[in-house]
């Protein structure tokens, strides 16, 4: 189905009279954007990203609107003339289609080679020739990575450099699941993810299901920061890799405890952390009995390996 968007450009000060009004008329599924709401978002939020691309925030910048959509039909014109008269105005709007915002964001995201093993390749792209690289399936919705961020491909690049025949991974803030995945297509025995986010376990297995290993992966969405079931399970099985491509702020918050979750010569990879943030990751993790065997950075991105 097409749909027609109606925006309605407005103040801060009439924002919340103009949304209840056209609720008042029956307009249901409202999106507010308002400048304010994003920056007290973002404030409240730090702790989990350390970055907010400058792009973004100028996009923002004095957004103060309402949206709704109608039915590009004759029902919806009808239902449009009968809002305009009611709020007394012309009202904006401009045709798009169900896959404008479903679909469209997959034409960037195309095959890519990733340090000299992995060719990530998404679920709906041909496999171009591979030159023996591993290929990894993916399909990350709209949500998570897909293996294109500096601090992903710099994960990506220590652990192929590992020897993985029979380990066992952790991937802490496991997102789509690529590190761990990741991981099990280049050889680990098994793997193990978590994420707070709670729709990350089906995509995860959704991925692993399509590159034929979702046996050899588990997922649990929690707080491995405040779940302390989790952190018992994982301090008795133990892991001879762990990951964490998160932000500075929750590794310096794992530097306590992942030193328990690991097997005595395992390797803690970590990643995500921002320029000007690294001085205060390297604290944290030799404060709490971590050797740092490397240091990495890529752009404005730094990435650890210790043991």
């Amino acid at each position: 189905m097409d749909w027609l968007e109606i925006t309605i450009e407005t103040s801060p000060r009439e924002i919340n009279a103009l949304s209840a009004r056209l609720e008042m008329l029956d307009v249901s599924g409202l999106i507010i954007e308002n400048e304010s709401d994003y920056n007290d978002f973002l404030e409240n939020n730090k702790k989990y990203w350390d970055y907010v691309d400058e792009d973004f925030q100028n996009s923002i910048k004095n957004l103060c609107r309402v949206k709704f959509y109608l039915e590009d039909s004759q029902d919806g014109f009808n239902e449009l003339n009968r809002l305009s008269e009611a709020l007394n105005m012309e009202l904006p709007y401009k045709r798009v289609k169900d896959e404008d915002w479903e679909n469209n964001w997959k034409e960037f995201y195309k095959p890519l080679p990733v340090g000299e093993k992995l060719l990530i390749v998404p679920q709906w792209e041909e496999a171009p020739p591979s030159d023996g690289r591993c290929i990894l399936r993916l399909d990350p919705g709209l949500i998570f990575g897909t293996g294109s961020h500096p601090t992903t491909k710099m994960c990506l690049r220590q652990l192929e450099a590992l020897e993985l025949e029979n380990k066992e991974i952790l991937d802490l803030g496991c997102g789509s699941g690529i590190l761990a995945i990741a991981g099990l297509i280049l050889g680990a025995k098994n793997a193990e993810g978590c994420d707070i986010d709670p729709k990350a376990p089906d995509i995860v297995m959704e991925n692993a299901a399509l590159n034929g290993i979702d046996r050899e992966l588990t997922v649990r969405a929690c707080n491995v920061l405040s779940d302390r079931y989790t952190q018992k399970q994982y301090e008795d099985k133990k892991f001879d890799i762990v990951l964490a491509n998160i932000v500075a702020d929750v590794i310096i918050s794992l530097a306590p405890m992942v030193r328990s979750w690991m097997k005595p010569d395992a390797r803690f990879i970590c990643s995500g952390i921002i320029e000007g943030r690294q001085a205060e990751v390297e604290k944290a993790l030799t404060a709490n009995g971590l050797t740092i065997l490397n240091h990495f950075n890529d752009e404005d991105w730094h990435c650890y390996k210790c043991c």
